[in-house]
């Protein structure tokens, strides 16, 4: 290959925080491109012990030897002073977690690129990967976008989709698009510097909805809706922050569980029965089975241990 054939090498500066970034992070360093710079949030206090932890793009960069950058907020200029020092050609942002405003867009020579995880224009926002799965969507994806100063509404310039599957959870669908995330990210960066990425294309006027942080008294199960709405709540806040209820007056935290159609003739909330295959708990529209459920301060077990450990709920009144 002749010089004027070799792909052009770009200064690229990438901005996530939490492990969905880091497949994109990967694609990144495996570009072939330049990485000169990685900005992730400031390391926050967690765990029981409230140690300070840096996120896990963080923990991969300083691994990685790269300079690291933590700004409390980029509408410092000093902040943004910093970004045009880097002389990025390109900003890829996935998952970071602070507002990137229309100043900071235009530093880089050719802007700013996002992985959003859905199918755009549904579910733009801060937590598509649930709302899709509280929605009972078939469907989702991956999109590549061209950033623009509202809220996920840039063009389009790559997607992946894969269907979401009758048991996916919160979690298995969190790694298989973070997964997709990195694919599509290396395929834009080798078209972006080969000279055959397809031109952006705009987001469709209809079909847009957004996606609501997760507040976490949503998963408090309201046992007055269908068994189905709750049976794909209980799935999409597993692992966070997961789904509770509660059983014959005691408050637990459910894991899993399974949909039993058809009428029952009880008030909500009732527990119909109790015995090794799930706790049946009555719903509005069909009841719900628990399989998997976890006391205050204990761990995860089954129905059947839970019942060894409460054995007055084999018997319904």
């Amino acid at each position: 290959m002749s010089p004027l054939q070799q792909p052009a090498r770009l200064r690229l500066v990438f901005a996530g925080t939490p492990e969905f970034a880091l497949p994109c992070f990967e694609a990144v360093r495996a570009s072939g491109h330049d990485l000169v710079g990685v900005y992730t949030q400031p390391d926050r206090r967690s765990g029981r012990g409230q140690s300070v932890t840096g996120s896990p793009v963080r923990v991969r960069a300083s691994a990685a030897g790269l300079p690291i950058f933590q700004p409390e907020t980029l509408r410092d200029p000093a902040a943004r002073r910093e970004l045009q020092h880097l002389r990025a050609d390109l900003l890829i942002v996935v998952a970071y977690g602070l507002i990137l405003t229309s100043q900071v867009l235009a530093i880089p020579r050719l802007g700013c690129w996002n992985v959003h995880a859905s199918a755009l224009p549904r579910w733009r926002g801060a937590a598509p990967i649930q709302r899709a799965l509280l929605a009972g969507d078939s469907k989702t994806g991956v999109d590549l976008m061209q950033m623009e100063k509202g809220l996920d509404t840039g063009p389009v310039l790559l997607s992946r989709r894969t269907a979401i599957l009758q048991d996916d959870t919160g979690g298995s669908l969190h790694d298989r698009l973070s997964l997709l995330g990195g694919e599509v990210l290396s395929e834009g960066l080798q078209r972006l510097g080969d000279g055959t990425l397809p031109p952006a294309r705009p987001q469709a006027s209809e079909g847009i909805t957004y996606a609501a942080k997760i507040d976490k008294a949503e998963a408090v199960l309201d046992l007055c809706a269908s068994a189905a709405e709750l049976e794909r709540k209980i799935r999409a806040f597993q692992p966070w922050p997961i789904a509770e209820t509660v059983i014959a007056g005691e408050r637990v935290r459910v894991h899993s569980a399974t949909v039993l159609p058809g009428p029952h003739g009880k008030p909500a909330g009732t527990l119909l029965a109790a015995g090794r295959d799930g706790l049946d708990l009555a719903c509005a529209d069909g009841a719900l089975r628990i399989l998997r459920l976890q006391r205050s301060g204990g761990r995860t077990v089954s129905a059947l241990d839970y019942l060894n450990a409460r054995p007055e709920l084999r018997a319904p009144a």
